[in-house]
């Protein structure tokens, strides 16, 4: 007799024989979603629709509107891109397809080998992913012990991922086949390659862009608006760690292996302080400048940053003095409240702004001007007696969320003010094929310190996440642009620095919450990285920020 599971989708049971796929219990809800179910959770697990049933469970139906379908989706893509590639070019003729970092909706890809790269070729590889498209080959998932997928890479001449899998403790690995075409891939796929429809490549700089859809409209294309000024900071950052010879986690686990830490730690600070002390310098050969405005993401390092410029500054001859706009912050009693009914604190309007414009616009004509303090507890603006006035080698160095947009400075002149827009802009990756998100690197930085300095759980921290970063896309990365430096704060060796401080709160995420999913997956990433040790970390890196340990007060 055919044995029956219960399944419950949407708080209604149905049943199913054993073994029925995933695919085909979510082909029956499809037309309840606007766009291709492209994973299920299944009692709070992410499974892949090749997967059957094996179990009563209670099913939810991933989209391209959430996190893990938008990251299932463009792992495929770049799987169906290199597929493409390889059939138009053959092996023999590449040397490497490296998948840099995401741009504005798109991911930035570099190709390098017997072969020009340009238009004519690029739509011959889009040509081939839409006939590849058009035939539902199916993804096909393998699994096969370490020391055979270490030899199968070699002899493909993917030393990247050969040398990535030496230093896995697991004695299996999964790979994925389209056809004749293998890899490694971390994460999950679609079925087969009918569910990835919508894409295009480009030309773009130096390399190419393979663009993906807009996951809130996913029949067509995302806006591909990216910051030329980012760009330039993650491409020179990029080149930078080539010249120190890491360009992957592979090798600078290898790095770690051969007892090189320290020099990797010591190069890349001296190379961070190079960076800020050349920023110093440009500010104070502007004589008109008085206002260094600092903005930028979350857990980008911002406050250590401001007081290592501070020094550079000093060392230029000038004198700065730091200013929080968090003091400009309106009474609790006047703060707008968002959509939910709760306080909007990342909007323009939580800001006194006319009080800013107010007390800067008289310290910029000599005046001197009582600074507030904002009283967190009580909710209100206090004055304390902290009284400035500026002198001829006077600067203020001014850091929130708000400091590139003009609206917030806007009686100010223009060349009195220098924008800094500040970012963790990590170019490591875990292989050529295999990205790290920048938000990623923030969210473990984030996690860290707000374990050490507010007693916040790694839930609590990957809960609030998601608003922390719809306040960033409307406050702070419009305005990029428009800022006179791009300073990349990451550094190479942080998340195997961050691995022994994170792993533990992550285990400590219950599997039975919405955010366990993300912990795990971040477990999985970080088990890439061999961990780094703290003892070398001088105390004035901006990574003190976050581990603790430094030498200013943050």
């Amino acid at each position: 007799m055919e044995h029956l599971y219960h399944v419950t989708v949407d708080g209604i049971m149905h049943q199913y024989p054993a073994g029925t796929s995933y695919q085909a219990i979510a082909q029956e809800f499809q037309a309840s979603y606007p766009s291709d179910i492209l994973l299920v959770e299944r009692n709070g697990k992410l499974c892949e629709l090749g997967k059957c049933l094996d179990r009563d469970c209670t099913l939810k139906m991933i989209t391209l509107q959430d996190k893990p379908g938008l990251q299932t989706y463009e792992r495929s893509a770049i799987f169906l891109m290199l597929k493409a590639f390889y059939d138009i070019i053959g092996q023999n003729h590449i040397e490497q397809i490296c998948v840099e970092y995401s741009l504005s909706h798109a991911l930035f890809i570099r190709a390098k080998g017997e072969f020009q790269l340009n238009e004519p070729l690029l739509e011959q590889v889009e040509s081939r992913m839409r006939e590849l498209v058009r035939q539902a080959i199916p993804i096909q998932k393998h699994s096969i012990s370490t020391d055979d997928a270490i030899e199968m890479f070699e002899k493909r001449s993917l030393h990247d991922k050969a040398k990535l899998l030496r230093c896995r403790i697991s004695s299996r690995v999964n790979y994925y086949s389209l056809e004749d075409f293998s890899d490694y891939f971390y994460g999950y796929m679609v079925p087969n390659t009918s569910y990835i429809k919508c894409f295009h490549l480009e030309l773009f700089d130096r390399g190419l862009i393979l663009r993906l859809p807009d996951p809130q409209a996913p029949d067509r294309l995302a806006a591909f608006q990216p910051s030329l000024k980012v760009f330039q900071a993650l491409y020179d950052a990029d080149q930078k760690s080539k010249h120190l010879h890491i360009s992957n986690v592979a090798d600078l686990n290898e790095a770690i292996c051969c007892g090189n830490a320290t020099s990797i730690i010591l190069a890349h600070e001296a190379m961070m302080e190079k960076r800020i002390g050349d920023l110093a310098e440009t500010i104070a050969q502007r004589r008109d400048v008085r206002f260094v405005m600092i903005a930028g993401p979350s857990s980008s390092g911002k406050t250590t940053f401001s007081h290592r410029l501070s020094t550079q500054l000093m060392a230029c001859g000038l004198t700065p003095h730091a200013i929080a706009t968090d003091n400009y912050f309106k009474n609790r009693s006047e703060t707008p409240r968002d959509a939910n009914g709760q306080y909007d604190f990342e909007s323009l309007g939580a800001m006194d702004v006319e009080q800013f414009n107010h007390d800067m616009t008289l310290l910029l004509q000599g005046e001197t001007v009582e600074l507030p303090q904002f009283n967190f507890k009580k909710g209100i603006r206090e004055y304390n007696g902290d009284r400035l006035t500026l002198g001829p080698r006077d600067v203020l160095v001014i850091e929130g969320i708000h400091c590139l947009n003009d609206a917030f400075s806007y009686s100010l002149p223009k060349q009195s003010k220098f924008k800094i827009y500040i970012s963790c802009l990590t170019t490591l990756n875990v292989d050529d094929h295999n990205r790290i998100p920048t938000t990623d690197a923030r969210l473990l930085r984030r996690i860290e310190r707000d374990a050490r300095t507010r007693g916040y759980s790694a839930r609590a921290t990957i809960q609030m996440w998601p608003s922390v970063r719809r306040g960033e896309e409307s406050n702070i990365f419009p305005y990029q642009d428009s800022a006179d430096a791009v300073f990349n704060s990451a550094l190479i060796y942080e998340i195997a620095l961050l691995k022994p401080y994170i792993e533990p709160l992550l285990f400590g995420v219950p599997k039975d919450c919405p955010e366990y999913l993300e912990a795990k997956r971040l477990l999985k990433f970080l088990s890439y990285f061999l961990p780094l040790p703290a003892d070398q970390v001088p105390t004035t890196s901006l990574m003190r920020e976050f581990i603790g340990g430094g030498c200013y007060h943050v």
